[in-house]
């Protein structure tokens, strides 16, 4: 049947996508035709590391390979834009990785590629798939909240082991991406019409004294096209409080009836609902070794298989995938957006961003 139809996957770059290699390889509705990276030494410790016997150090061997459906792309962000169009133009399925692209001057040629060819973009936002976020995401489209009113998220983090690598004391590396992109996908998730943003940050004593570029603490406020507001938090450089008391990463949301909170790296869920019953949810070993399968909680191999599968059973069905091209567009907008917001220490619309690059 049409519908157990198995698709073949390409992974290109063997950091990040370890864990990519890892999902596939233990889905029941993927297969792993072939892995790419230009490192051949790491290409090497997967085949390895996974048992896999093959592997590729050309991205063009991925590309003429008529039999892979969907490339898996999990390259550094500068190269995102390249290996997409290569990837539609060559007829694949593609994922990428958040961010999407990293310059929005790439998205108008890519939006009209993937419409030009018809096949699929999906963007690896993977906290969406941790299974309190779906469970949370689950409670709220069955009303048991009511109508949301605000949105709270934060990403908190003592990252300050970073401080120690040369490239993230680069110009070119920024939380505001690397770190407060998942809180804010959770906004976008909820409230995909955010119009204006405006934000404030710093470099933390530890962060100055490394010599790090870029804020390393930040605090912003949304706001919809319908009024509502959304707030976002994060900080990188300092420690945080024990897990019992806040986890690193939370999404709250209030709603007229009820108000529910997710948590990651803890698989632990609350809501009080409509009928102002309050549950707590936790889950056991089973999903904790199926998101967590390597050092530690360092990897989300668990979310990964998760995101992988659903977008392959859209492709199959012909259902549509979230988040796409247009929302991950839409994301990397609102991302710059705060940037600028950063810089110029005022509110900053969406629109005006997406002008600049005629979207």
């Amino acid at each position: 049947m049409e519908n157990e139809k198995i698709l073949n996957v390409g992974i290109l770059g063997l950091g990040e996508g370890r864990s990519t290699m890892s999902a596939v390889l233990k889905s029941e509705k993927l297969h792993l035709k072939n892995i790419c990276d230009a490192n051949e030494l790491l290409c090497q410790q997967r085949c390895k590391e996974f048992q896999y016997d093959h592997y590729t150090t050309k991205y063009e061997d991925l590309l003429k390979d008529e039999t892979i459906d969907l490339i898996a792309i999990y390259t550094p962000d500068h190269l995102h834009a390249s290996h997409i169009r290569l990837a539609l133009e060559h007829g694949k399925h593609v994922v990428c990785t958040k961010p999407f692209i990293d310059d929005l001057a790439d998205a108008k040629q890519l939006l009209e590629l993937q419409e030009t060819t018809g096949k699929r973009v999906f963007v690896g936002q993977s906290s969406r798939f941790f299974q309190p976020y779906k469970k949370q995401r689950q409670d709220f489209e069955n009303g048991l909240i009511g109508d949301l009113i605000t949105i709270e998220s934060h990403y908190n983090a003592d990252h300050r082991w970073f401080l120690k690598k040369k490239w993230a004391l680069e110009s070119s590396f920024k939380w505001l991406y690397g770190g407060l992109s998942h809180p804010v996908d959770f906004i976008r998730w909820y409230l995909p019409e955010v119009e204006e943003v405006m934000g404030y940050g710093m470099i933390s004593a530890n962060g100055q004294n490394a010599g790090l570029k870029n804020e390393d603490t930040m605090h912003f406020i949304f706001r919809n096209k319908d009024g509502r507001i959304a707030r976002v938090s994060g900080a990188y450089t300092g420690p945080v409080q024990p897990t019992y008391r806040e986890s690193e990463m939370s999404c709250i949301l209030r709603g007229t009836e009820g108000a529910s909170q997710a948590d990651y790296h803890e698989l632990r869920y609350a809501i009080t609902n409509k009928d102002g019953e309050q549950v707590t949810q936790t889950w056991g070993d089973k999903e904790l070794n199926h998101f967590f399968r390597f050092e530690g909680q360092s990897h989300h191999a668990g979310e990964y298989q998760n995101y992988l599968e659903y977008f392959a059973a859209a492709i199959v069905s012909g259902e549509k995938a979230f988040p796409d091209i247009k929302e991950g567009i839409g994301t990397v907008a609102l991302l710059q957006a705060m940037d600028e917001s950063l810089k110029t220490k005022k509110p900053v619309f969406v629109k005006d961003i997406l002008n600049q690059y005629g979207l």
